[in-house]
C-alpha cells in the first residue's frame, strides 16, 4: 500500500513503530552510556578542568611563538569540582549517560524519520531533503565539537578565575559545571545550523548569493558582537578565537546558497 492510499490511522500506526524503534535505540545507547561514562568522564568531560586539557597545551605552545597571548601555563590552572547534593552525583551519571545516548542516536533518529517521509516526496524533494538531514547533522556535530574544545574551554577559564575580591575563594560545584557545560555546547551545535537556515530560505528563493556580499561587513560586526555576548571575558584573544568559527558560518551560507538568478527570474511584488 503506498502512501497516497494509506488512512490517517495506518500513517499513525506507521508512526508508532518508527517512534518504538527510535525508543529501543535510545534505550540500548543509554545502556552503553551507563557503562562508558564512568571510564570517560575525568578524561572527556572533565578534562578541561586543569591545564593538561588539549586546547589549553595548544595555546600554552602558540605563546612561545605569539607574546601577547594569555598564559596557558602548565601549572598555571587547576579546579577542583565539589559535590555539594547528595544525589547530584548519581543524577550527573544518568543524564550523561543519556546525553551520550542522544547524541549517537541522531543518525538513526534522521533515518528514521527519513524513512518515514521519503514515500511521500517528489525525486527533487527526495534529493533536497536528503542533503538537509546530512548536512545539518554534520554542521550541528562540528558547532558541538567547537563548543567543546573552543568555546567552553575558554569562557570556563576566565569565569573560573575571574577575582572581584581577594578574600573570595571560587568554589565550583558539580552542578554548576555540568549545567554550562551542556549548555554551550549545545548552544553552539545549534548557531551551527545557521547555513541550513540560508539553504532553505534559498531553496524557497528568499536568499541569494549577493545577500552575502552586500552585508559581508555587517556578518564580520555580527560576529564580533555575538562573539562578545558568548565570551564574557572580553580579552581581544577569546574574542578573535570565537569570532573566527562565528564568521566562518557566513562564508559557507554563501557557499552553498544559490546564485542570483536573471533579473528578469526574479519575482515582483506586482505578480
Amino acid at each position: 500500500m503506498s502512501k497516497d492510499e494509506m488512512s490517517f490511522w495506518d500513517h499513525l500506526d506507521e508512526l508508532r513503530g518508527h517512534l518504538i524503534r527510535i525508543i529501543l535505540a535510545l534505550v540500548v545507547f543509554t545502556i552503553v552510556g551507563l557503562i562508558i561514562i564512568p571510564k570517560v568522564f575525568d578524561s572527556i568531560i572533565l578534562a578541561p578542568r586543569d591545564s593538561g586539557f588539549i586546547t589549553y597545551k595548544f595555546f600554552e605552545k602558540m605563546g612561545e611563538y605569539v607574546p601577547f597571548l594569555p598564559d596557558f601555563s602548565a601549572d598555571a590552572f587547576s579546579v577542583t569540582i565539589l559535590n555539594i547534593n547528595m544525589t547530584t552525583q548519581f543524577m550527573t551519571y544518568i543524564s550523561t549517560s543519556f546525553a551520550f545516548a542522544v547524541l549517537l542516536c541522531i543518525p538513526y533518529l534522521f533515518y528514521e524519520i527519513w524513512k518515514f517521509i521519503s514515500p511521500a516526496l517528489y525525486e527533487n524533494e527526495t534529493k533536497n531533503i536528503k542533503k538537509a538531514f546530512t548536512f545539518g547533522g554534520f554542521m550541528f556535530l562540528i558547532g558541538c565539537l567547537v563548543g567543546y574544545f573552543i568555546v567552553f574551554p575558554l569562557i570556563f577559564r576566565f569565569l573560573i578565575t575571574f577575582e572581584l575580591s581577594a578574600n573570595i575563594e571560587n568554589m565550583l560545584s558539580l552542578d554548576s559545571y555540568m549545567s554550562n557545560f551542556y549548555m554551550l555546547i549545545l548552544i553552539m551545535g545549534v548557531v551551527f545550523e545557521l547555513p541550513l537556515v540560508f539553504w532553505i530560505l534559498s531553496n524557497m528563493g528568499l536568499v541569494y548569493r549577493s545577500f552575502f556580499r552586500t552585508y559581508r561587513r555587517h556578518a564580520i560586526v555580527g560576529s564580533l558582537i555575538l562573539a562578545a555576548l558568548i565570551t564574557p571575558s572580553g580579552d581581544p584573544f577569546s574574542l578573535f578565537v570565537v569570532t573566527i568559527p562565528l564568521y566562518l558560518l557566513w562564508e559557507i551560507s554563501a557557499f552553498v546558497v544559490h546564485k542570483d538568478p536573471p533579473v528578469e527570474e526574479l519575482p515582483t511584488i506586482f505578480e
